[in-house]
């Protein structure tokens, strides 16, 4: 798609807003028979699906459950398959970390493990950040030859990994198994390597687990480590070049600040809060054409299994619409990178629903933002990459194909 768009790329004035609701999907509870999306109170949301194209988005492909880091990549245009990024990378682009080319990079949890090792909380029940910021002290002297270690906290459970080789002592692969067996009463998994030079790399990594799990020990509840999304840093296609767009990202949480940075996006500082987040778009409206715009807590509580957490975060996100809206954008897109069903506590394969408002964009007879008022819209199910040209459509910023 990029390749195909780039050519028919024309300059306008007009202003785009791509809000993603991180685990926007869900699933029915089955007291009642509605999703999340179903249960919450969301007349803002409502109207502005009355007004707006409306259908579902499948990340991947069928049956496959996306991450968040090719979930926004195909909410960007890129198609998630061809163009793969580990979390590692992304967690270190979004604490502003010297990534550097050759380093392994890996998102790191502090977890809970029982008297036999086994996992009991893969998040250490969200420790705050600061306890996290004293736990990364510890590891940070870990040595282990032929590498420089760097360990730094990034929000709350979450840390991040990154090995640098030192001397000469030959390059690194990013090619590992992760440590996270996302599932709970079982113990921390081996890293593996994927490709034979990745074994040295693996061995580093293995060394590294131990040592922290000794150093951790009697750290209730973050007593262990869990390592995932191991990466080396790639080349992507720039995403204001390809879409001529002045291009913003705003987002609290470091992961999508590194996945904007990643494909070209200014990054602008806000706070830890939505209302802060809406705050730099409005301080930034005059800046930039394309704003993307990221809500977490969907997603946290659907992680945590809390259906009505998931309900009110909803809710709130609903009431902060209107002023999205009073900026008067061109175009405004309201989707979200993959489903976080309650029900499941986890990600899902499920197709997740997206709203496209525009002067252009042929309202259909959706009058709900839900699972199913949006299967029946007349965008219908299509992958996620296909959504920026859709954007750019509406935005009168594609010329014509062919004579």
């Amino acid at each position: 798609m990029l390749d195909l768009i780039a050519p028919l790329v024309i300059p306008n004035t007009t202003k785009i807003v791509v809000l993603s609701l991180d685990g926007l999907a869900g699933l029915p509870r089955p007291e009642t028979g509605r999703s999340e999306l179903e249960t919450a109170r969301l007349p803002n949301l409502s109207a502005l699906a009355a007004e707006s194209a409306c259908g579902l988005i499948r990340h991947v492909a069928p049956g496959i459950t996306p991450g968040s880091g090719p979930g926004h990549l195909g909410l960007f245009g890129y198609d998630p398959l061809r163009y793969q990024v580990g979390r590692g990378v992304l967690e270190a682009l979004g604490i502003d970390f010297d990534l550097r080319a050759g380093d392994v990079a890996a998102r790191g949890n502090f977890c809970t493990v029982d008297g036999l090792g086994r996992i009991t909380d893969r998040r250490a029940g969200r420790i705050a950040t600061d306890v996290c910021v004293r736990l990364t002290e510890r590891l940070r002297s870990i040595r282990l030859p032929g590498v420089e270690l760097h360990v730094e906290p990034v929000k709350e459970h979450r840390f991040l990994l990154v090995l640098r080789a030192k001397g000469r002592a030959g390059g690194l692969s990013g090619r590992l198994s992760e440590t996270d067996p996302q599932a709970l009463g079982t113990p921390p998994l081996h890293v593996k390597p994927l490709e034979p030079r990745a074994k040295a790399t693996a061995q580093r990594v293995n060394a590294f687990v131990a040592e922290a799990r000794r150093r951790l020990a009697g750290s209730m509840p973050a007593n262990m480590v869990l390592l995932r999304g191991f990466d080396q840093l790639p080349q992507l296609p720039r995403f204001p070049e390809v879409f001529g767009l002045r291009s913003a990202a705003i987002a609290a949480y470091p992961m999508y600040r590194g996945l904007a940075k990643l494909v070209g996006m200014e990054v602008l500082k806000t706070g830890g809060t939505f209302a802060d987040e809406l705050a730099s778009l409005r301080e930034q409206w005059e800046t930039y054409d394309f704003f993307f715009l990221h809500y977490k807590d969907t997603d946290k509580a659907g992680e945590d299994g809390d259906f009505d957490a998931k309900v009110a975060a909803l809710e709130r996100l609903d009431a902060f619409i209107p002023d999205v809206r009073a900026l008067r954008p061109d175009v405004l897109a309201v989707t979200g990178d993959h489903s976080t069903p309650s029900v499941l506590a986890s990600h899902g394969w499920q197709p997740v629903p997206v709203l496209l408002w525009s002067r252009y964009c042929g309202a259909d007879p959706v009058t709900a933002f839900t699972e199913r008022a949006c299967a029946g819209g007349s965008l219908g199910v299509f992958p996620a990459q296909q959504l920026m040209p859709l954007v750019m459509a509406n935005a009168l910023r594609l010329t014509k194909y062919g004579a």
